[in-house]
């Protein structure tokens, strides 16, 4: 398995999805977690890359745009992995194994992912 560690944003915290994965031995955690559930987006991709996570969410549009500011302005993280909304608990699990087999945290510095790819 890859070294890939997660954090996942409020708006992908399934329950379903975070027993799953932790089922399937994924390192994740959650911003209920860090108790960080008001922070802006930028602060929220921030604390997963001061934590070395690669961040999940749904949230498209506004992490498609942080991560262009951010490579804009030379800031680093350590990676987005996003995934629409309207994908079944299954197919995202199905998704972020298949994502966290064959990427690592060193392959996802300042990288953005869209995991829709690995359901192909």
């Amino acid at each position: 398995m890859s070294d890939i560690c997660l954090y996942i944003d409020e708006d992908s915290m399934d329950k379903a999805l975070i027993n799953g994965l932790r089922a399937r031995n994924v390192d994740v955690i959650t911003v209920i977690e860090t108790k960080t559930q008001s922070y802006t987006d930028e602060k929220q991709l921030s604390l997963a890359t001061s934590l070395n996570r690669v961040l999940y969410s749904h949230n498209i549009s506004d992490f498609c745009r942080l991560h262009t500011e951010f490579t804009t302005e030379s800031k680093i993280h350590s990676g987005i992995a996003l995934l629409a909304q309207d994908y079944y608990i299954g197919e995202q699990l199905k998704a972020i194994m298949k994502f966290i087999s064959v990427k690592t945290t060193d392959d996802m510095q300042n990288q953005l992912e869209f995991l829709s790819k690995y359901l192909k």
